[in-house]
């Protein structure tokens, strides 16, 4: 208070106000315009010196012509064209051709000054005029009081406020130990209050391994292609996230959820049961926060990992028909695209000349097909042979899984040991946690953090398709019974030659 009282009151000198009344004003003005009209007349003074510099120094043709697509009203590239057209020793206009993006500072500063142009020397006498109020100014002290005005501070001052709150002060020094005991107190409740939960959830993970219970890290539920997810965590950048989280061994689909009302937040679920054929990015679904809010979710990137082992089971038949697809794919279209070079051929008129057939090579390709489709019919011959030879009937059986053990064990085992090696370390780490302890993740728990649909009970399925192909279903039959009257006639021959 004393400060700025002391600053107010050395505002009142007339030595400080050239213009009286009008010098803040005045000084405002100039201060806008101090560094543009700085740059005016530096510009004037080196076409002075340099007959270019009138053509050089003004706006370019390229300057002007990127302005033509812009909206020049708030484009910052018109601030900084200069202030005037540059001319040797010409005035600062105020009025009339000045820079529309300064032209409302300088008709301030003509209507203060009641000119409409200023020479260079008026100028710099307008400024060493108001140079000692700038000073001034910049020797402002007590400014957080500067809102009570001269004559409240000085009746403050006068009054014995400070005596007044300097015993106040004391008083509450006095207290400070019966404060320090409150602020005991209260940290005593907190810990009676939250000290438990916090060891259950950060320390040893009781809530997390409870099947009545929610983590208080479990960001809520997600429900994504037929699927619940209770294990989600929220996360601020996915990509940053993602580099540690992958040591967890889980799959994880990182989502960005948003609300009606624009929130918006990004969370990591984990996907612990089920398969992983329809998780990509892309796909949306439902997100229910633990306040039971909805979000709409949508899922941003992945971390594959296996999820079961079921999954891993059938992995290697479902890759076996990818292929086929594949290859029948690239086949159509490659025979497609001979046809439409055979019809473009055809409307252009010109003859389609097929290439020549090397006879050899075809012998040759034909030679081979003909050794390997019998090797294959050989071996296949040999393994139905042996099958039907064994002996007694479960011994099939055990042919038969042993062959799909042989097909999917390589892939089931793989999965077995990830997934034995699931942990939830990782993906707290990348939250920033500083977890030490593994925190496993096994195939059972996994199994209870993701529940798969069911049908609601006292429900059934009804098979009736009105839509089916009812002469589809028909070919189908009849292969079928078509396949079984062939096992059963091989089987029969097989039993026949066995006896005799």
């Amino acid at each position: 208070l004393a400060a700025h009282a002391e600053w107010l009151r050395k505002g009142q000198d007339a030595a400080l106000l050239p213009f009286a009344e009008g010098t803040a004003a005045r000084y405002a003005a100039v201060a806008d315009l101090e560094t543009k009209a700085a740059d005016y007349f530096q510009r004037c003074r080196l076409a002075a010196y340099d007959p270019r510099g009138s053509t050089l120094l003004n706006a370019t043709d390229a300057e002007l012509v990127s302005l033509t697509n812009k909206d020049v009203s708030s484009a910052p590239e018109v601030a900084a064209l200069p202030l005037a057209r540059v001319e040797p020793g010409r005035a600062l206009p105020l009025l009339e051709g000045v820079n529309p993006a300064w032209a409302a500072r300088t008709a301030a500063l003509a209507r203060l000054t009641g000119k409409s142009e200023l020479r260079e020397s008026e100028w710099l006498e307008l400024r060493e005029k108001l140079a000692r109020y700038g000073e001034y100014l910049k020797s402002k002290a007590g400014a957080s009081v500067e809102k009570l005005g001269l004559a409240r501070a000085e009746a403050l001052l006068a009054s014995t406020a400070k005596e007044s709150i300097a015993k106040l002060i004391a008083q509450d020094e006095e207290l400070t130990p019966e404060a320090n005991a409150v602020a005991d107190v209260v940290r005593l409740v907190h810990y009676k209050r939250d000290l438990h939960t916090l060891l259950r959830n950060f320390v040893n993970f009781a809530d997390f391994y409870d099947p009545t219970r929610s983590a208080i890290f479990q960001a809520g539920t997600l429900y994504l292609d037929s699927r619940s997810c209770e294990l989600c965590v929220r996360v601020d950048d996915p990509g940053a996230h993602a580099g540690l989280a992958s040591l967890s061994r889980m799959y994880i689909a990182y989502c960005e959820c948003r609300r009606p009302s624009g929130e918006a937040m990004k969370i990591a679920a984990c996907f612990t049961q089920g398969d992983s054929d329809y998780l990509m990015v892309g796909r949306n679904g439902i997100f229910y926060d633990r306040q039971g809010r909805d979000w709409d979710a949508n899922i941003i990137k992945v971390i594959e990992n296996p999820i079961s082992i079921r999954q891993a089971f059938f992995a290697p038949y479902k890759k076996f028909m990818r292929l086929v697809e594949e290859q029948a794919l690239k086949f159509a279209a490659a025979k497609e695209k001979d046809a439409d070079a055979k019809l473009a051929g055809s409307l252009d008129g010109k003859p389609v000349v097929p290439p020549p057939v090397d006879t050899g090579k075809m012998v040759g390709i034909i030679a081979a097909l003909g050794v390997g489709v019998g090797a294959i019919g050989a071996l296949f011959g040999g393994l139905v042979s042996g099958f039907l030879q064994l002996q007694p009937w479960w011994s099939k059986l055990i042919a038969v899984a042993g062959v799909l053990l042989a097909i999917s064990g390589p892939s089931m085992l793989l999965a077995f040991l990830k997934l034995r090696a699931r942990t939830l370390g990782p993906m707290l780490d990348a939250n920033g946690w500083a977890v030490n302890g593994r925190v496993k993740v096994n195939i059972p728990l996994g199994t209870s953090l993701t529940a798969i649909k069911a049908l609601p009970p006292g429900s059934r399925r009804s098979l009736e398709d009105p839509f089916e192909d009812k002469k589809a279903r028909a070919r189908r039959q009849i292969i079928i019974a078509l396949l079984v009257a062939a096992s059963a006639a091989a089987l029969g021959w097989w039993l026949y030659h066995r006896n005799s």
